[in-house]
């Protein structure tokens, strides 16, 4: 899996300082950002997110390049509906050699490897037999599996990654999407460290746990670590 942050807004923390700031100011944006220093920009965002007033986060938009990554990740991907999607075609983009993602689990056990490669192979074998007697690809593919390699660029405001990674850094989440999470989490905060210090599961940013009788237990080990001091 390869994530990349592609593009993001100029100055992230500054942009959701400004933005704030510009609700209960006589004076415009341009002049606010003039006047916002990094000390009080990082102040002030600190301060939003404490409180939970994320509107103004949703001015700032990052962008990421991710490669590597199954059928599987992306359809749970796009459920998250505030951003923007532009995934690899297999309409337009031949799949003869698609590439796949092999579970951890079924990897471990070498005689399901066997069974699933072998698999793989027949679905590429059929899917270009059917190509070469001229069923169209937009056809063919319906024969392709979740395994089947994608790609995908996706776009998200602070707000909306805020949601994913609350849900999606949980060790109740899919494998494959967390560790996509964990990843994007990792390059937002390498330019935006304040915006992103309070992201993750909620479990680490608010000390509750949404997931009832199906909690994996971490709130409990972070609640008896705090209390041993």
């Amino acid at each position: 899996m390869q994530v990349k942050l592609l593009r993001y807004t100029p100055e992230p923390e500054k942009t959701v300082a400004m933005s704030a700031r510009l609700c209960y100011s006589p004076i415009g944006a341009a002049q606010l950002e003039e006047k916002i220093t990094d000390e009080q920009a990082a102040k002030l965002v600190r301060k939003l997110v404490e409180m939970g007033h994320f509107s103004t986060l949703e001015h700032v938009t990052f962008t990421f390049a991710i490669e590597g990554v199954s059928r599987v990740l992306t359809h749970q991907l796009v459920r998250h509906r505030i951003a923007s999607y532009s995934q690899q075609s297999q309409r337009y983009v031949k799949e003869h050699d698609f590439e796949t993602i092999l579970p951890l689990s079924i990897a471990a056990r070498p005689a399901e490897r066997e069974k699933f490669e072998k698999l793989m192979s027949e679905i590429r074998n059929l899917y270009t037999e059917w190509t070469e007697m001229g069923i169209p690809a937009e056809d063919a593919r319906y024969i392709l599996p979740n395994a089947a390699e994608t790609k995908i660029v996706v776009t998200m405001n602070v707000r909306s990654l805020y949601n994913f990674f609350r849900l999606r850094c949980c060790t109740r989440a899919q494998w494959e999407i967390r560790a996509l999470a964990e990843k994007m989490l990792a390059e937002v905060k390498e330019v935006a460290p304040v915006l992103f210090e309070k992201a993750g599961p909620s479990c680490v940013t608010d000390g509750i746990c949404t997931e009832g009788a199906m909690t994996c237990g971490r709130l409990a080990a972070l609640q008896a670590k705090a209390a041993k001091g």
